[in-house]
């Protein structure tokens, strides 16, 4: 089958590679219908060491079971499932606890043990607590959305949860990326009243404003803090989604926090010490999140894609299939592409 390696910095390729196959008797196969590049993607895309084999890309599916373990149960074949980003039993405590993320027997997907969904076929381990069956009829208009909700819409929606959206708060979205851009769906979805999304592109900013957005800071650093207060009457805001992963973003978040404001932090941290750690003690603000347990979340988010109340899906602006992947990740790379969905 057809796959994408990356092999170093800015360096993908798509090869042929073994056919997906069962390992273990809880493991599904899945033939993938969407695939899609995600903005952690980026990070080893810009400054990943050369390797002489290459690592399987891509966390984010939709397909279709073509087989499954002998254990498999609450999955059968010709289901069309989502698959979340992480695999999980679905039966530890921690699952049990809807934080599928931190389940004693999961992973990742898309790395040297566990390959990735940017290829015509993927493995899932665990496939009972992993994939999420759609039993409603679909047509492509709605892969897309339901693409989102193996990451990017959950993850936007867990910054939204661990900082406490709830009826007619005050919201900033730091990132005007694609988990930025749900995080906005999100809090509206929540019942925010403001939600100031801070971003600098023109077409992000508008699918923001689309969103739910009601005010806009392309202002950085202390212009931007200060902006964000004029806004909010002085004090800051109850509830601020950190959906960048950098230093920076996460000092502009803490210090647009109103006293007794909580911080959801997802995007993936580069950095090693939380900063503002006084400001956010003396502010009683609570700084909390991580990788987003989107397998928890689907049950509460999916309804809404099939009504029509949400429609996530629209983050993608570029569709391409596997032999487009290598350009889709330079074109996210070089900010032409918001999100890039892949057909394969």
């Amino acid at each position: 089958m057809k796959a994408a390696l990356m092999y170093g910095t800015g360096d993908v390729r798509i090869e042929n590679v073994a056919d997906a196959q069962l390992h273990e008797s809880t493991d599904a196969l899945v033939r993938v219908t969407r695939a899609c590049i995600c903005g952690s993607d980026l990070w080893p895309y810009r400054d990943m060491a050369a390797t002489e084999h290459g690592i399987h890309m891509g966390h984010e599916a939709v397909g279709v079971v073509e087989a499954i373990g002998a254990d498999v149960s609450s999955i059968s074949v010709g289901d069309t499932v989502i698959m979340p980003f992480a695999f999980s039993d679905g039966t530890c405590q921690f699952c049990h606890e809807h934080l599928h993320t931190s389940c004693e027997n999961g992973g990742f997907m898309g790395n040297e043990q566990v390959w990735g969904a940017q290829a015509e076929a993927v493995r899932v381990p665990q496939a009972d607590g992993t994939l999420y069956a759609v039993h409603a009829d679909l047509d492509d208009s709605l892969l897309a959305s339901l693409a989102t909700l193996s990451d990017v819409m959950g993850t936007g929606h867990h910054a939204a949860v661990v900082a406490r959206v709830r009826e007619g708060s005050k919201v900033v979205v730091v990132g005007d990326g694609a988990v930025g851009l749900c995080g906005v769906l999100a809090a509206k979805r929540l019942g925010a009243e403001q939600i100031i999304i801070m971003g600098r592109h023109d077409d992000r900013i508008q699918l923001a404003r689309e969103f739910g957005a009601t005010d806009v800071v392309r202002e950085r650093g202390d212009e931007a803090i200060e902006r964000v207060r004029e806004l909010t009457g002085g004090f800051g805001a109850h509830a601020i989604l950190e959906c960048v992963g950098t230093d920076a973003a996460t000092h502009t978040a803490i210090r647009v926090a109103r006293p007794g404001g909580a911080v959801g932090r997802v995007g993936v941290p580069h950095y090693d010490t939380v900063p503002d750690a006084q400001p956010s003690f003396f502010g009683n603000i609570t700084v909390g999140g991580g990788p987003a347990p989107v397998r928890a979340y689907i049950d509460d988010l999916l309804p809404d894609v099939l009504n029509g109340s949400i429609n996530p899906g629209r983050v993608f602006d570029s569709l391409v299939d596997l032999a487009g992947v290598p350009d889709g990740y330079r074109a996210m790379h070089e900010r032409e592409s918001i999100k890039v969905l892949v057909k394969p």
